[in-house]
């Protein structure tokens, strides 16, 4: 027995306390708890030996069904700001009432630094589970969100080797709409402008475009700039790309802060040019004209992920799930011909 077991009191025991008893790092333990491969036999019998001195149990459903819970759970954006969280916000928060629970919601302002800390906060808070729109590819360095055993549902991006339940939209069908929708309506030369292609979404909406473009046979190279954005930098590309020989007459918008970027940018240029948003957005209709969208209900996104989150609360231990939301292109005015012979 060590010093570790001789100083433990009636507080919980953690996976990093296991560790430590069993001489293994906590990814050990975690893949031992989560019957998961990559553990010699030898390694595996003394952890669960180890587990079941300490009494260590895991942070699931069934353990705080039996002994109670904060009745809290967490959401982590990126920009609470954006209109596309604050729907996933509402749905959470929706689903977290139904089920008489209190949402908290943090931003981490795209930053994969923050949102350790935002993560190490809310586990000392002891949520009961967490809804994250992660800020980074790569899981959390902090080996206490591992080690922790709290449900985390990750949403709208994935995360490499996290082996979570994730909820995605399905951002390369979303862009295949939109060019199929301009090209129905006589264009071929048409440019994207996506947002920052360090976020996964930004890359699978601009290799959407490229293998759309290339499938479909339109002329010319394909005219991609991605973010960030501002009304100044889509200004002058358009301004640059509109004045070219074989001008563009259409554009795809990587997200809603790049369609109002670009609806400024087109008032400023006093051009005539057909437009596909990504995201819906208020007062879209009321444009002139209004606005064709892909969008991609951040609603039921928020709503699914919440929904696989109570699942693990309530003791579901299936493997890990990725869902892929379906997108919907919303036709308004402003993917027709507004001018110019088709080319």
């Amino acid at each position: 027995m060590t010093a570790l077991s001789d100083q433990r009191t009636a507080t919980r025991p953690t996976m990093a306390d296991v560790a430590a008893e069993a001489h293994v790092s906590v990814k050990t333990v975690s893949r031992v708890v989560n019957h998961e491969p990559g553990v010699r036999p030898d390694t595996a019998e003394r952890v669960r030996a180890v587990i079941e001195r300490l009494g260590f149990r895991r942070h699931d459903g069934a353990r705080l069904m039996r002994q109670g819970r904060t009745f809290t759970i967490a959401l982590v954006v990126e920009d609470l700001a954006n209109p596309f969280y604050s729907q996933v916000s509402a749905a959470v928060e929706r689903e977290a009432r139904i089920r008489q629970h209190q949402l908290i919601t943090a931003s981490a302002e795209g930053s994969p630094t923050r949102e350790r800390a935002v993560l190490e906060a809310l586990i000392a808070r002891r949520v009961d589970g967490i809804v994250v729109v992660p800020a980074g590819e790569t899981p959390s360095a902090d080996p206490g969100v591992e080690a922790s055993g709290i449900p985390i549902v990750y949403m709208d991006r994935p995360v490499r080797g996290a082996h979570k339940d994730t909820v995605l939209s399905d951002n390369q069908g979303g862009v295949r709409s939109a060019v199929e929708h301009l090209v129905a309506h006589g264009h071929r030369q048409i440019a994207f402008f996506g947002d920052d292609p360090g976020f996964w979404t930004a890359r699978q909406r601009r290799e959407s475009f490229i293998a759309t473009h290339g499938a479909l046979g339109l002329p010319g190279s394909t005219r991609v700039s991605m973010g960030p954005h501002s009304t100044t930098t889509v200004r002058d590309l358009l301004a640059q790309w509109t004045r070219d020989p074989d001008p563009t007459t259409a554009i795809i918008t990587g997200n809603n802060r790049v369609t109002l970027a670009a609806l400024l940018a087109i008032r400023d240029l006093r051009t005539s040019i057909a437009m596909v948003g990504y995201d819906d957005f208020e007062l879209a209709e009321l444009i002139d004209p209004p606005v064709t969208v892909v969008h991609q209900d951040p609603a039921a996104m928020g709503q699914k992920a919440a929904q696989q989150l109570f699942s693990r609360l309530l003791g579901d231990e299936s493997p890990p799930q990725t869902v892929v939301m379906p997108t919907r292109l919303i036709v308004r005015a402003s993917g027709t011909r507004r001018g110019g012979p088709t080319r």
